[in-house]
Formats: structure tokens, C-alpha cells, sequence
């Protein structure tokens, strides 16, 4: 008998980063102003935006490859070619 692997839906990882990635958002357009002023300084407040943009991608990419698993929707397998 073959088993067949049978993968757990990551509904809740999708769920927290999905609020995590809400309220990111959320900060960023209601705390603007203070933003702006820490990336004006200059010196090692200019790695800000670059260090945001990492965070804001991770947990968006994270919460937007879950939503598409959990929507059951994969990537295609590359099958290898034989020669």
C-alpha cells in the first residue's frame, strides 16, 4: 500500500501574518511623519527604508504563499528530463 502524504493547511500562520502584515501597513500610513524624520537624520537611519522594505516583504510574501496553499493552488513540480 502506498500512503499518501496529506499536508496540513497553514491556515493560522496565514491568519497571523495576515495581521501582522494588516497592522504594518497600518503603522507605516498612521505613523508617517515620525518615520520621515527618523530616515531624514541620515547616517545608520538610512539603512531604515532598506531594513522595512526586508520586513514588509517577508511577512507579506509569507502571509501571500500561505493564502495561495491554503486556496490549494501550488506551483508545478519541473519533472526531470531522462536522457
Amino acid at each position: 500500500m502506498a500512503e499518501s502524504k496529506v499536508r496540513k493547511k497553514p491556515v493560522g500562520k496565514m491568519l497571523l501574518m495576515g495581521v501582522i502584515s494588516v497592522a504594518l501597513y497600518a503603522l507605516l500610513l498612521l505613523k508617517q511623519d515620525v518615520i520621515n524624520g527618523y530616515i531624514g537624520q541620515g547616517g545608520m537611519y538610512a539603512f531604515l527604508p532598506i531594513i522595512t522594505a526586508f520586513l514588509f516583504s517577508f511577512v507579506h510574501g509569507t502571509f501571500t504563499g500561505d493564502f495561495w496553499t491554503v486556496m490549494g493552488i501550488e506551483a508545478a513540480k519541473k519533472k526531470k528530463e531522462v536522457k
